[in-house]
């Protein structure tokens, strides 16, 4: 297993979510047991029937894929020394609770967007995360800007004047419910 999630592919970290729900295309900087930066660009899909902006409930989605998904399943995996596949037969991502969000601006199809957070907890499976949404600088490769991003910057949040406010995530929570559990309880 890699050492970060950048250059991961997100279908392989977000195994239980079909392609109409994967709300995340690339994984750009990752430090394991903090921050992540990754990043979507809507689609005709995920803005139809929504006067072509996407929603609010699917940027928490995103970022919520993003961190307590993708950051939780990669501590997970490497905790138990386990691949992805195998930890999708064993547990199901759940929210636990959401906090404050603060839309600042909206997205339109096609327009990237990153999602930055931070761990704030981390314990039996459970996390919690924080940070911010930025609608991306057309044609910014993604990948090369943040190739040499430290953790200090990235916790200031220190981007260039091009990237747009969208919104701020606080107390974002997360679960990996065991799955002969959770079938149980929805049978019920």
């Amino acid at each position: 297993m890699a050492d970060t999630l950048v250059g991961a592919d997100p279908a392989h970290w977000l195994l239980l979510y079909g392609p109409k729900k994967r709300y995340v295309d690339s994984y750009h900087w990752h430090l394991p047991k903090e921050a992540i930066v990754a990043s979507y660009t809507p689609t005709a899909y995920d803005v139809e029937d929504h006067f072509d902006i996407f929603r609010g409930v699917d940027q928490i989605e995103s970022f919520a894929q993003a961190t307590v998904v993708s950051m939780g399943g990669f501590l997970e995996c490497k905790k138990m020394g386990i691949s992805q596949q195998e930890m999708a037969e064993l547990f199901v991502p759940a929210f636990i609770s959401i906090g404050n969000v603060n839309f600042r601006y909206y997205l339109e199809k096609g327009q990237t967007f990153i999602n930055i957070g931070f761990i704030t907890f981390y314990k039996f499976r459970q996390m919690v995360c924080e940070g911010r949404i930025y609608k991306v600088p057309q044609g910014l490769d993604l990948d090369a800007y943040f190739k040499d991003f430290t953790i200090e910057r990235l916790k200031a949040y220190d981007l260039s004047n091009d990237f747009v406010l969208v919104a701020e995530l606080f107390e974002i929570t997360g679960r990996g419910l065991k799955k002969e559990k959770f079938n149980t309880q929805s049978q019920s």
